[in-house]
């Protein structure tokens, strides 16, 4: 990489990836949850997700390269994570905190990389690409605050009295 052009491809090529991936993981939380609302949560942000995919569809045309091209390493490592912890786990409220636990990491590593990547296209002009990666870091940050939410008002507690 030796370009801000081509650090801006390799963003959302990494983003595209991640996002593939917490498509592909999230069917799986989405069964193992036993809470309603997690579970809700989950189904809502999986919407969500496949829209970003769109969106990180249209930037990527838009600046002319291929969204596919990277493999999201951290995005890979944290969903290993989540798996090893997970099967570590009976079915329950402890496994249904550890899900959001995983879920939000995921979160926050998306919630960095859409900052990021909303700088580099501000800065480079590409007004059209900083607004949809605005609107996808707003989603991102939205889920984030419903898990916590959901995590604080009645998942935790359940499992520290389990």
């Amino acid at each position: 990489m030796k370009t801000m052009d081509e650090f801006m491809a390799h963003t959302i090529q990494d983003l595209y990836s991640a996002e593939q991936q917490a498509l592909e993981a999230m069917p799986v939380l989405i069964e193992l949850v036993q809470n309603d609302h997690v579970r809700q949560a989950f189904a809502v942000h999986q919407r969500e997700t496949e829209q970003q995919v769109i969106r990180l569809e249209q930037i990527a045309k838009h600046l002319g390269i291929n969204p596919n091209g990277e493999t999201c390493l951290a995005m890979q490592g944290l969903i290993e994570e989540a798996q090893s912890l997970l099967s570590e786990l009976e079915p329950g409220q402890l496994a249904d905190a550890a899900i959001i636990g995983a879920a939000q990491k995921m979160e926050h590593y998306e919630i960095a990389a859409y900052g990021t990547a909303r700088t580099l296209a501000q800065q480079a002009g590409q007004t059209q690409a900083a607004d949809l990666l605005q609107q996808t870091l707003k989603e991102e940050k939205a889920a984030d605050q419903k898990l916590t939410t959901i995590a604080t008002s009645e998942v935790n507690q359940k499992a520290a009295q389990s």
